[in-house]
């Protein structure tokens, strides 16, 4: 079993007074696998309940949201199934194909004598589900999207030590010189993971296997399998439908990816989209990939000004697969043994670039990039931290960031920002800007801030005393 980060977000759920959790997230990055695991371990008793291979289920959901008379309509399908208050784990897997499931949520909640995790895959996908008739439950569910395994979770599972682990975080968050040999080590191992990625599959056969032919396999039967599911959908009836025409320009924004990255500017452009439609239309299929978290945007910028969201120009933006590996399943056959051989700059920086989102978007940030009107400066990206805009220059080798550099020699037209350059080369620190190693991105942690606001006092007011006159 893969050791995944969600376990411990599990357990904390689990610890405290919670409400039914949803966990979303792409196909087949584990989510029902570490569902059912984790049942095992922390629960006497575990029912698992597939919404959309079991549709003879779906009726115990129909009648009113009485937590007893739900079981008695579950355990008249599933023979097995055993519900002992306190001690058992319901798990409702592909929850949106039963959306009366997931509308009793609340009823699971308030009743509290069972713990309930539910898995979708297509929780995003707006206007082509049966709508949610009897509503979504607000305030009574949790939810926490998965992703496929970042570089730290890729190193936990080969079995590093943790104590290196740590002394490379705390040496990326000190900006001090990492020790060679760990250095290239660490080095070697991140090629590796952009041409593996994380999706578990793939990481477990490359783990088996070492065979980078075996992992370019599984990558194409995974990206076959989710196109599969591309435009599918369940009418009123509750009867499996395909919108034939998603599904042609889903695939279609899909396949035009590796050109679109291939540009000097990655700027999407739907003139590549080989789909008949206009911008509009085939806009349909490109926010497809993205509900269904195949996909991320990174938006451009009218300034370096905070907020950025204030700042985005919503019609400008380039996209990049959520995961590495598949990007680079998608390209030419060579292009894994240039990898390895520390080559990132294949297919114009496609590669250097759609590992920074990947790593940025699986710990939960916005993508933002800013590219002047006139071409130049281009910043990679830019993010927000402690109320400042930070720009970012990822290099696929160690060239000078030409760009960064210009805006920090011009703070009178752009301002004063930190500035941090991604190459391949060790940590280092400069007056104007923090140099960190590629492998830094797979340390990057989901900032969490405490947002408590102090009440005011208003025991001791009391109203002035006023005149009659």
């Amino acid at each position: 079993m893969l050791k995944r980060n969600i376990w411990q977000e599990l357990i904390e759920w689990k610890k405290r007074e919670h409400n039914p959790l949803v966990i979303r997230g792409l196909r087949q990055i584990g989510k029902t696998f570490i569902a059912k695991e984790f049942g095992k371990q922390f629960y006497e008793n575990v029912v698992y309940l597939d919404l959309r291979a079991n549709t003879a289920v779906h009726k115990a959901f129909d009648g009113d949201f009485d937590v007893n008379q739900m079981i008695l309509s579950i355990t008249a399908v599933e023979h097995t199934a055993r519900f002992i208050p306190n001690k058992t784990l319901l798990i409702l897997d592909e929850i949106q194909d039963c959306p009366n499931a997931r509308s009793s949520l609340k009823y699971w909640a308030i009743d509290g004598r069972f713990d309930v995790i539910c898995t979708g895959s297509f929780l995003g996908v707006k206007g082509f589900r049966t709508p949610y008739v009897r509503g979504v439950p607000v305030g009574y569910e949790e939810q926490v999207t998965m992703y496929p395994l970042t570089f730290e979770e890729f190193l936990i599972n080969t079995g590093m030590d943790e104590n290196i682990l740590q002394y490379v975080k705390k040496s990326i968050e000190q900006k001090t010189t990492i020790e060679q040999t760990i250095h290239q080590s660490m080095r070697q191992l991140y090629l590796q993971y952009l041409i593996v990625g994380g999706m578990p599959e793939v990481v477990n056969t490359f783990f088996e296997t070492h065979d980078l032919n075996a992992v370019r396999d599984i990558q194409t039967q995974i990206l076959n399998s989710i196109k599969d599911d591309f435009g599918r959908y369940k009418d009123e009836n509750g009867v499996d439908k395909v919108n034939e025409v998603l599904k042609l320009r889903a695939e279609a924004c899909l396949n035009s990816l590796p050109a679109q990255l291939s540009k000097e500017y990655k700027k999407f452009q739907y003139s590549l989209v080989n789909v008949k439609g206009h911008s509009p239309e085939k806009a349909d299929g490109l926010q497809y990939l993205e509900d269904v978290g195949l996909v991320v945007r990174s938006y451009n910028t009218k300034s370096l000004a905070y907020p950025l969201e204030a700042e985005k120009k919503a019609t400008e933006f380039k996209v990049f697969y959520i995961d590495t590996g598949l990007l680079i399943s998608q390209l030419g056959i060579d292009v894994p043994g240039k990898i390895l051989d520390g080559d990132l700059g294949s297919y114009k920086g496609a590669v250097a670039e759609n590992m920074v989102a990947s790593a940025f978007a699986k710990a939960g940030r916005d993508l933002y990039y800013f590219h002047d009107a006139t071409g130049s400066p281009e910043l990679d990206f830019l993010f927000e931290k402690d109320g400042n805009t930070v720009i970012i220059e990822c290099k696929a080798s160690n060239n000078r960031a030409t760009s960064m550099k210009f805006v920090l020699a011009n703070p009178k037209r752009f301002g004063i920002h930190p500035a941090i350059k991604i190459a391949d080369t060790n940590v280092g620190t400069t007056n104007d800007f923090d140099t960190l190693p590629l492998y830094s991105l797979g340390f990057i942690q989901q900032e969490k801030k405490a947002n408590i606001v102090e009440m005011v006092d208003v025991t001791n007011l009391k109203a002035p005393e006023q005149s009659d006159e």
